[in-house]
């Protein structure tokens, strides 16, 4: 696999957005659909405040996409290659322990 400029700042770019413990936690609470943000801050265990603030860098980033229905804020993963780099990253830390 040969990365050219644009395509290596794109993974980078995404990468940097999934490098957390909390966005990756998002992430996996994402993976069979979309929720509403309290579900979400139910899932990973945070304070709403800082969740709210790793959802909405993750949107911004492209990662995540949202939809308002009334009061409430759903979220969902946009680029679903990063199910794959997840579980990538999980088999391998799974292998090597």
């Amino acid at each position: 696999m040969r990365l050219d400029k644009s395509s290596a700042e794109n993974a980078a770019r995404i990468l940097k957005a999934l490098a957390h413990p909390v966005r990756l936690r998002i992430i996996e609470s994402l993976i069979d659909g979309e929720k509403c943000v309290s579900d979400i801050i139910k899932a990973v265990g945070g304070k709403q405040s800082i969740t709210s603030q790793h959802l909405n860098m993750m949107r911004d980033k492209g990662v995540l996409s949202c939809r308002r229905i009334g009061p409430m804020v759903y979220y969902r993963i946009e680029k679903r290659d990063v199910i794959t780099v997840l579980k990538c990253i999980c088999g391998h830390k799974n292998r090597h322990n």
